[in-house]
C-alpha cells in the first residue's frame, strides 16, 4: 500500500509543479492534463538531482527543494515549448 501511496503523492506533487509552472509562464501552453504532470514530475527530478549537486542531499520537504522543481519545470516547459514551437500568445 506504501508504493500506492508514493506513486499517487508523485502524481499530485507533479501535477501541483506543473501547474506553477504553466501559470508562471507568459502565453497560453498546450499541453494536457498528463504532460503537466509529466513536466511537474520531470522538474522535481532534474531539479533534485541538480540541488543535490550543490546541498549534498536531495529533499522536497523544504522550500528550497519547492522552489528547484518549480524553477527546473518552467525551463523544462520553456525547451519544450521552443523545441515544438506550440506556444501561443494569449490575446
Amino acid at each position: 500500500m506504501g508504493t500506492l501511496f508514493a506513486i499517487l503523492g508523485w502524481i499530485v506533487f507533479g501535477l501541483i509543479v506543473g501547474f506553477i509552472a504553466r501559470a508562471l509562464v507568459p502565453g497560453k501552453d498546450n499541453i494536457g492534463l498528463l504532460a503537466t504532470i509529466g513536466l511537474g514530475i520531470l522538474g522535481s527530478v532534474v531539479g533534485g538531482l541538480v540541488l543535490s549537486l550543490f546541498t549534498g542531499r536531495i529533499t522536497l520537504s523544504n522550500p528550497v527543494g519547492w522552489i528547484g522543481s518549480v524553477v527546473f519545470a518552467i525551463v523544462l516547459l520553456v525547451i519544450y515549448n521552443k523545441v515544438t514551437g506550440r506556444k501561443q500568445v494569449r490575446r
